[in-house]
C-alpha cells in the first residue's frame, strides 16, 4: 500500500509563502499523475493543482498565478509552492493521485493569518 506523507505547512501572514512537500512510498510514483487538494472544516475536499507524469500542470482558478506544483520523480516527491497566500487559503492540504485512488495521508495544516 502506497503511503503519502505531507509536510511543510504552518502559520504564515497574508502575502507570505510556503512550500509543501509530499513523498510517496514505493516505486510507482513516476507513473502517477499527482495532485494537491485542500479541505476546511465543513467543506468538501477540493482540488488545488495537478501535474501529469510528464509535468503538465493545471490549477484551480482561485490559486492560478500564485501556486506552482512541481515534482521530482527521483525523490518520489511532489511540491506545492504557495506565494501570495490569503486567509482563504487556510486549510489542511493533502496530496494524492489525480484522479484520487490512494489512501489519504495525514495532510499538513496551512494557516494564513495576521
Amino acid at each position: 500500500q502506497v503511503q503519502l506523507v505531507e509536510s511543510g505547512g504552518g502559520l504564515v501572514q497574508p502575502g507570505g509563502s510556503l512550500r509543501l512537500s509530499c513523498t510517496a512510498s514505493g516505486n510507482m510514483f513516476s507513473t502517477y499523475a499527482m495532485g494537491w487538494y485542500r479541505q476546511t472544516p465543513g467543506k468538501q475536499r477540493e482540488s488545488v493543482a495537478g501535474i501529469t507524469r510528464r509535468g503538465s500542470t493545471t490549477y484551480a482558478a482561485s490559486v492560478k498565478g500564485r501556486f506552482t506544483i512541481s515534482r521530482d520523480n527521483a525523490k518520489n516527491t511532489v511540491y506545492l509552492q504557495m506565494n501570495g497566500l490569503k486567509p482563504e487559503d487556510s486549510a489542511v492540504y493533502y496530496c494524492n493521485t489525480d484522479p484520487v485512488y490512494l489512501r489519504w495521508g495525514q495532510g499538513t495544516q496551512v494557516t494564513v493569518s495576521s
